[in-house]
């Protein structure tokens, strides 16, 4: 199952610009194949941060994710031929930085995520309970 549709890309292309981006033949048509491809890369990459803590695919698919996907496969699109868009490269940035995140448990995907917590920490417990101090001016008077 992609995270993102056909459908879901030519909502954010215009279809001249998108037969432009696939249409290698020059038929004047979108060509659906090269369109699931770059879904299929771009749910790839997605999959690729995301797996070093969650289980992938995921289903069912967070409204972020989904939208990760398309902005994602937008640029591979674009990545077909010689010049991205500013817009779409620093979409695609903030894709993988969200991703990265992610995959580094700074942010969650609500149900999806596990616990829907970030992972635990590495670093050393501390205590809530205080038995008092071990050392005070009394008890170190004389040395």
């Amino acid at each position: 199952m992609s995270y993102c549709t056909i459908d879901q890309i030519r909502n954010q292309l215009r279809q001249g610009v998108l037969v432009q981006l696939t249409d290698d033949e020059g038929t004047g048509d979108v060509v659906a194949p090269r369109v699931e491809q770059a879904i299929s890369d771009a749910d790839e990459e997605i999959n690729g941060y995301l797996g070093a803590r969650l289980a992938v695919p995921l289903s069912p698919v967070p409204e972020s994710i989904r939208r990760l996907s398309v902005d994602i496969a937008v640029y591979n699109l674009y990545s077909r031929r010689e010049r991205v868009p500013e817009h779409r490269i620093e979409r695609y940035r903030g894709a993988v930085r969200y991703l990265e995140q992610v995959s580094q448990g700074r942010i969650s995907l609500g149900q999806s995520d596990p616990e829907g917590n970030p992972l635990e920490s590495k670093s050393p417990e501390t205590s809530v309970d205080n038995p008092g101090r071990a050392f005070s001016r009394s008890s170190l008077e004389g040395f």
